[in-house]
């Protein structure tokens, strides 16, 4: 049967989108969606979103990985969600929608999609002297110098696969100070398998990390270039993490088709 498709990017990560309110795919089709998102003989894209009714929500978004598993939360994925449902005329300005990690408000402004995460504990310490925070999805961090020369897919897959972070593993981030409140963040993304153009919750644990070692104690803004473009993180530390925390970035239509 064919079935339309939108491809959308947030920052160059690209996903397929579908509009599921009147059923047309099934989200446990694994090895579809895993068909889409390869780049030689599909779509190509690093995931593929669902857009589905919801009795209490503007819609809901499904996510799934390249991998063509259902995943964990996707900030650029929910952006350019946000941005889908403009598009198709199911919201205005303003909405207010569920994912994998819970309701998600979101507002449309100045070309750019402002989207709320989950507040989040503070990082903690982690393996191969990284840090660990969850911001809807598990993030390592790490910083390193030189960021644009660093081997980002050899050391991300090891640190992805660590025993410490069994079964499931983890997504890699490696972070450079490149201003006093500016990141450049690269990230390794699981369910990918691979370093993405960039990674909404990964720059977001990135900021916060940031704030949290600056000892900065109210409310912030981190500005972060990824190989994709920039974003930008804003939130309020508490005492015992971050609270009204906020990704910023565009997200864009790229191209429809029938597959």
């Amino acid at each position: 049967m064919p079935i339309k498709f939108f491809k959308y990017q947030g920052t160059g990560n690209d996903f397929v989108l579908v509009d599921n309110r009147k059923p047309v795919v099934n989200r446990a089709q694994e090895q579809l969606f895993a068909s889409w998102c390869d780049r030689r003989f599909g779509i190509g894209a690093d995931g593929v979103i669902l857009l589905q009714n919801h009795t209490e929500f503007d819609f809901e978004m499904v996510y799934i990985n390249a991998d063509g598993r259902e995943g964990s939360m996707c900030g650029n994925g929910g952006r350019c969600a946000v941005q889908f449902a403009y598009d198709l005329g199911l919201i205005g300005t303003k909405t207010s929608f569920l994912a994998v990690d819970g309701e998600h408000e979101a507002e449309i402004k100045e070309g750019l999609i402002y989207l709320a995460m989950q507040a989040a504990s503070l990082p903690i310490s982690a393996p191969e002297g990284g840090f660990y925070l969850n911001t809807g999805s598990p993030h390592h961090l790490a910083w390193v110098q030189n960021l644009l020369d660093f081997d980002v897919a050899d050391v991300g897959k090891k640190l992805r696969w660590h025993s410490h972070y069994a079964p499931g593993g983890t997504n890699v981030n490696f972070l450079e100070r490149i201003g006093s409140q500016s990141l450049r963040v690269r990230t390794f993304e699981r369910g990918v398998e691979a370093e993405t153009y960039s990674c909404g919750t990964g720059v977001t644990a990135a900021a916060l990390l940031y704030a949290f070692q600056e000892k900065w104690d109210s409310n912030f803004s981190v500005d972060i270039t990824t190989s994709g473009g920039a974003l930008r993180v804003q939130a309020k530390r508490v005492d015992n993490g971050f609270v009204d925390v906020q990704l910023i970035g565009p997200a864009a239509r790229v191209f429809e088709g029938v597959i």
